[in-house]
C-alpha cells in the first residue's frame, strides 16, 4: 500500500536550522515549531557536533511540514530548489517580500534569497491566469522589469481591472 503521508522537505544547514525555522515561523501564518532533536555524544566521531547542539528541527509553515537538519558545511542551497508562495493581493506580496528579503537578497521576477540562502518565489496567485491571457507577452515584458511583483502593473499589462 502506498503511503498517504505528506511529502516533507528536509533542508540541510551547517548550524542554522533552528534559527531559520524560527525566522520562517515568525513570517508565515498557521506555523509552529513541532520538535527539536539534539546531538548526543553518540556518533560524535562521525558527526563532529557538540552534545546538546541542534540536530533536527521539525516545523510547519502554513500547515506544510518541514524538517531542517544541521548536517555541517558539506551542502549549501542553490536556486535550483525554491519555494513558491502564491499571494492573493499586493499586501500579501509585500509582507512576504519584505520579511523574506530582510538580511537576504532581492532578485528578479519575484525571487528572494533569504538570510539563510533559501530561495523563495513570491508570486501573485493570479499570475498563471495572466500568463494564459491574450496579453501574456505584455505581462511577461512587465514582470521582467520587476524584482518584487507589482500586481497593478501586471493587471494593467493584461488589460484586466
Amino acid at each position: 500500500m502506498l503511503s498517504t503521508q505528506p511529502i516533507t522537505p528536509c533542508l540541510w544547514f551547517d548550524t542554522e536550522a533552528e534559527a531559520a525555522a524560527q525566522f520562517w515561523i515568525s513570517i508565515f501564518p498557521d506555523s509552529t515549531l513541532v520538535s527539536v532533536s539534539r546531538y548526543t555524544e553518540v556518533g560524535k566521531d562521525i558527526h563532529g557536533k557538540e552534545a546538546g547542539t541542534t540536530m533536527t528541527v521539525n516545523f510547519r509553515l502554513n500547515h506544510q511540514p518541514f524538517m531542517a537538519l544541521n548536517g555541517g558545511p558539506i551542502f549549501t542551497f542553490t536556486p535550483a530548489i525554491s519555494f513558491q508562495v502564491f499571494c492573493q493581493d499586493q499586501e500579501e506580496i509585500d509582507h512576504y517580500w519584505n520579511h523574506l528579503s530582510d538580511g537576504g537578497e532581492e532578485q528578479a521576477c519575484g525571487w528572494v534569497k533569504d538570510r539563510y540562502g533559501v530561495s523563495w518565489q513570491i508570486i501573485p496567485a493570479i499570475l498563471p491566469e495572466l500568463m494564459a491571457s491574450p496579453n501574456a507577452a505584455a505581462v511577461t515584458q512587465a514582470f521582467l522589469q520587476m524584482k518584487k511583483f507589482n500586481l497593478n502593473i501586471l493587471r494593467a499589462a493584461a488589460n484586466l481591472k
